[in-house]
């Protein structure tokens, strides 16, 4: 336990002095509830054995100071825990969020979203619960039972004796009911799972409804409230029968207790005294209770406090894990592409496997191949997006990690098949990709990529706010968008994955004319399954089974028994195909 709170606090050093405030009024209000306690039984005394009103009094002003100082002490220490509780959770988000800028691509592809959110957002909230509320209880649990023990055994040897019976059956019957660590790590999970399968199902919701499903149709969603479920009820039916015993033990025992004193020789000649006795075990068995159960809260929540900190650092590792790393290089001494061995895969099995190539600058190329063969990798990898598994990409004769991060965004663009664009002003969309460029340069970038239509359709034009009431943009103009970012930027690798894909056929000439100025003196690596877009291209690689295959020109390929050839067969069969009415 001590564990956890030494990692949690290296998240907040800046308030780590509260820990010791809460700690501190935390023992210090406990001793002054005990002592509000023992007053009582003074009072008890002092009202019905000795029948003394007056003096009774003033134990009751007594007890009732104690009882608001240690209130107000609890309060304040608490108020300290809390402070700490919610700027340890601020910082773990903080960190969150930090991390995710600088994540790897390949851990956004091996975890959902509805997973990250789970575990940074809802373990965040777990760490507060286990500083801010549970430090002063922690306090309290080990200080307060034997505080108890000691007013018992001040009241009499029989409530002594009879409040450690019972504390010690309340035990037992607690670790029957705390179950095994495994099988809570197992029910964590499963927690973890559903949460996250949730988040997917809705955000799917549109789906759903377009095609009549329900959860059984999302197989994992399905899956994941079975297993909650069955872990939820076995570990409820597991804690039934302790439970049960534990009230009984604690709420029950006057009742069980009060036959057999009647049958105690001389309890009649001391009446008053046997009811104080009584009514002191009562009152601090059930205090007892109150508090064991604050220790169970505190075994419970420091296990979940230690599997939220775990799994929040390994999330942080993981974020990193396989980020590219950057050198100090600046500058390129050309823009040769080469691919040395390289062996990537996002999980277990390779995307590339021993792939081989060098593409020379200034060039133009075309990546083309089946679904699921490697091209977008191929670009992605060029990019810097992801870390090889083995081998080596270098670019102007350098491996790509010897490179600054700056040398390598200023100097490789990507225009992606489906561009985000910001909630700002088209011309800001456009600007953000050279800070520097002046309005002149931004509104050129608009023409060559054929963006004039789409800022007739405005009245502000440029300065027109995406997202806001009547702004709309379809795919095709969003990627033109895209493109004109490419153009403002001016690298000197342009990367296009699907570039083309959703503009409409009459802007489609426009945008062939500005991707032909675009790839003046540039190396230029296109991915397309829109195959008449790439016939002009110098060069055409054919990736297969995370390979390439083949290798040449449009007219070279097209001259042979070629996989290229197949493909561009089967795409006129595909352009020719009519829907023919039968009769």
């Amino acid at each position: 336990m001590f564990k956890v709170y030494k990692k949690l606090l290296a998240y907040v050093p800046e308030k780590k002095y509260m820990i010791s405030i809460s700690v501190f009024l935390s023992i210090a209000s406990t001793f002054a509830i005990a002592g509000a306690y023992y007053y009582l039984y003074l009072f008890f005394e002092r009202l019905i054995v000795v029948g003394d009103y007056t003096g009774s009094a003033f134990y009751a002003w007594v007890i009732f100071s104690l009882l608001i100082g240690g209130t107000t002490v609890y309060f304040i220490g608490t108020l300290a825990s809390h402070v700490l509780g919610f700027r340890l959770e601020t910082n773990l988000r903080k960190r969150g969020i930090e991390g995710l800028s600088e994540a790897s691509f390949r851990f956004f592809d091996l975890n959902s979203s509805g997973r990250i959110r789970k575990i940074i957002d809802d373990n965040a909230s777990q760490t507060h619960t286990i500083v801010a509320h549970l430090l002063p209880d922690i306090a309290n649990a080990l200080v307060k039972p034997f505080l108890l023990l000691i007013i018992g055994f001040a009241v009499s040897l029989r409530v002594g004796i009879g409040l450690t019976i019972l504390t010690v059956a309340a035990i037992l019957l607690y670790a029957g009911m705390s179950g095994e660590t495994q099988f809570m790590k197992r029910y964590q999970q499963a927690l973890e799972r559903l949460s996250a399968e949730s988040v997917e199902y809705v955000r799917g919701i549109q789906v759903v409804k377009i095609f009549n499903a329900d959860a059984r149709s999302f197989k994992a969603l399905h899956e994941a409230i079975h297993d909650y479920a069955k872990f939820a009820l076995n570990y409820s039916m597991s804690c039934k029968v302790p439970w049960v015993l534990l009230q009984w033990a604690m709420f029950a025992v006057a009742a069980i207790l009060v036959p057999f004193i009647f049958l105690l020789p001389g309890v009649f000649m001391h009446g008053p005294e046997t009811a104080v006795e009584l009514l002191m075990l009562m009152l601090l068995s059930g205090v007892m209770f109150s508090t064991i159960m604050k220790v169970m809260y505190v075994v419970m929540y420091s296990f979940n406090g230690a599997m939220a900190v775990d799994k929040l650092e390994e999330m942080y590792e993981e974020m990193h894990k396989d980020t590219l790393r950057h050198g100090t290089r600046e500058d390129f001494a050309n823009y040769d592409v080469e691919f040395d061995h390289v062996t990537f895969g996002y999980g277990e099995k390779p995307v590339l496997d021993d792939v081989s190539f060098t593409l020379r600058q200034n060039r133009s190329y075309a990546l083309v191949g089946a679904s699921g063969s490697g091209k977008s990798t191929i670009a992605k990898l060029i990019s810097g997006f992801y870390r090889v598994d083995d081998g080596e990409i270098r670019i102007g004769g350098f491996p790509l990690e010897e490179y600054s991060e700056k040398a390598v965004l200023e100097n490789i663009a990507f225009v992606f098949q489906d561009v985000k664009l910001f909630k700002t002003s088209l011309y800001e969309n456009v600007a953000l990709a050279d800070r520097n460029a002046g309005r002149e340069k931004v509104m050129e970038a608009f023409r060559r990529a054929g963006c004039d239509s789409i800022l007739d359709k405005f009245k502000d034009r440029e300065n027109t706010l995406i997202g806001s009431k009547g702004v709309y943009l379809s795919g095709g103009e969003k990627q033109r968008i895209g493109i004109a970012r490419a153009i403002l930027k001016d690298a000197r690798i342009i990367i296009m994955d699907e570039a083309s894909a959703a503009v409409d056929p009459e802007n489609e000439h426009e945008l062939q004319k500005a991707f032909a100025e675009l790839m003046k003196d540039k190396t230029v690596i296109m991915i397309a399954h829109r195959l008449t877009s790439v016939r002009n291209v110098d060069e055409i690689l054919v990736i297969g089974d995370g390979r390439v295959i083949e290798r040449g020109s449009d007219r070279e390929l097209m001259a042979e028994d070629s996989r290229y050839r197949f493909f561009q067969d089967l795409y006129a069969q595909a352009n020719d195909w009519r829907v023919r009415e039968h009769a």
